[in-house]
């Protein structure tokens, strides 16, 4: 059985989820119930950054400890597994004293050993919102342009890597593909910033100024930076320090997910501390861009903030899976706006979804007593080109594409039923009617069936109700033959269907 290993970035802990970080999280998901669906062996890896100043600060500003307050924040991003139906197998936490530290401190051992740490004073800025070293050509106009701050002038006794031994090769393994970096435009960005030279980076800061985080190794005075810290997750959430075999058996990944705002540290940083370390690079990294609302970059002082479990309550997880997939591209930025969300959520999902399901179960019910008619022999190519360009578009990560090219088959059934009209076939007495209504409702039931397992990766709950109401098992993980399910004819004459439900209760727009 092949195996895939995928992860997400890990957001930092010092503000509750927002609907960036959902969109990161259904991506991912995607990508892990889909290959589980082509009978591969997954691991799904997501979990929290949680050390560091901004994290302190709240601990300070509410009088509990920094462990507290990662514990209470933590909470919050792991609760998403529920609230967007999420199927990641491991949750991993910096913190975590027994499953993370042991892994990050090796890791800076065995760079240690190749000579590539070494002891230096630090002359730079340093911007307290990124809680990030900056340069000058980081800033426009001289302040951080994601925080809007001039960043503090900062000199300190810090551990440094040398990052710039490794610029050459890791050129090389971007140019040749061996490190593939997606859309193909982020790895031309990349090699323009390592062949422009890379620099040693700081790596530890004083614990005098830093206390929240892991010691380095051999010296209490210093605690590591987020490099050795945050980005040791990928490699510690499956085992290393702890469980060899686990760690063998998954690394390297298959794919890294992450916004684009982090490219420079996964394919810059963690690729040189990997080549020092001597383990093997990811094999892919997918960026994607932002999430704005309203036009305007989310935030708290302006109100903004688009909270997903909010989303959720209202309208369910599928739709918000459904309209972050379909409607945000997958590696540009995006805008979130309620009215567009009313707007799918009502056309695509409630009056052609939910609509097409209802009316083929309630016309099995009337035709035929709620039983499956017998069937033709279908049309299992057209099946397959579906298959085919679905699997076309994940490779792609366009998942709008394959977000509308699932919503113009279920438009093409709904006029299937016009074109067809059931309700005239059921009243003639002639024979050839009779069989061309049963293989009709017949045709749209099983089309149903083979729809839902390609709406399974996007919208896991909505297909395995489709599967119910078929009088099938759900679609979990696992337990199904993806390759016999595929084909035509899965659904048995005689057996029974359930009354149809509503999917998708529309929305108080309309």
């Amino acid at each position: 059985m092949n195996k895939f290993y995928i992860t997400t970035s890990l957001p930092y802990i010092n503000s509750k989820p927002h609907i960036g970080h959902a969109l990161e999280l259904v991506q991912a998901d995607v990508i892990a119930r889909w290959r589980r669906m082509q009978g591969e062996e997954v691991f799904f890896l997501t979990g929290t950054d949680e050390h560091g100043s901004k994290v302190a600060k709240i601990a300070q500003e509410t009088g509990d400890s920094p462990q507290a307050v990662a514990d209470r924040n933590s909470a919050l991003f792991a609760e998403l597994k529920d609230v967007l139906n999420l199927s990641n197998d491991g949750f991993i936490r910096t913190s975590d004293q027994d499953n993370h530290w042991p892994g990050a401190q090796q890791l800076w051992r065995l760079l240690g050993e190749a000579g590539d740490i070494y002891r230096s004073t630090y002359h730079g800025l340093y911007c307290i919102g990124c809680e990030a070293f900056v340069t000058e050509k980081d800033l426009v106009n001289g302040v951080c342009p994601i925080h809007r701050a001039a960043p503090e002038a900062v000199e300190e006794e810090n551990y440094f890597f040398r990052l710039s031994k490794y610029g050459p090769e890791i050129a090389r393994l971007i140019e040749s593909g061996e490190l593939t970096i997606t859309p193909r435009g982020r790895a031309t960005e990349m090699l323009n910033v390592i062949k422009a030279g890379l620099e040693d980076i700081s790596f530890s800061r004083p614990a005098k100024k830093l206390p929240w985080g892991i010691p380095v190794p051999d010296d209490p005075t210093q605690t590591m930076y987020v490099w050795c810290d945050a980005l040791a997750n990928y490699i510690t959430g499956i085992g290393y320090g702890r469980d060899e075999r686990s760690f063998t058996k998954w690394w390297p990944a298959d794919l890294h997910v992450i916004g684009k705002d982090i490219l420079r540290f996964h394919a810059a940083i963690w690729p040189g501390m990997l080549l020092s370390a001597g383990l093997p690079l990811p094999k892919q990294i997918f960026v994607h861009g932002f999430i704005s609302a309203g036009g305007h970059k989310m935030s708290k002082s302006l109100g903004n903030v688009i909270d997903p479990t909010e989303i959720v309550e209202r309208y369910g997880t599928d739709a918000l899976r459904y309209y972050l997939l379909r409607e945000i591209p997958s590696v540009d930025d995006g805008n979130f706006s309620w009215q567009r969300f009313t707007e799918i959520y009502d056309s695509e999902l409630a009056n052609n979804l939910g609509n097409l399901l209802s009316r083929v179960l309630q016309m099995t019910h009337q035709y035929f007593g709620g039983r499956v008619p017998p069937g033709s022999a279908g049309d299992e190519l057209k099946f397959d080109q579906h298959l085919v360009e679905f699997q076309s578009q994940l490779a792609a990560f366009d998942f709008a594409k394959a977000a509308l090219a699932l919503d113009a088959w279920i438009s093409r059934l709904n006029t299937l039923i016009d074109q067809r009209q059931p309700w005239v076939l059921a009243k003639s007495q002639i024979k050839e009617d009779q069989t061309l209504l049963a293989n009709t409702i017949y045709d749209l039931l099983e089309e149903l069936r083979l729809a839902a397992l390609l709406i399974y990766p996007l919208m896991p709950k909505t297909a395995n109700l489709i599967y119910e109401h078929l009088g099938l098992d759900p679609i979990s993980k696992g337990a199904l033959n993806f390759k016999q399910a595929i084909h035509w004819g899965g659904l048995r004459a005689e057996s029974k269907v359930k009354h149809p439900p509503i999917l998708f209760p529309k929305s108080a727009s309309q």
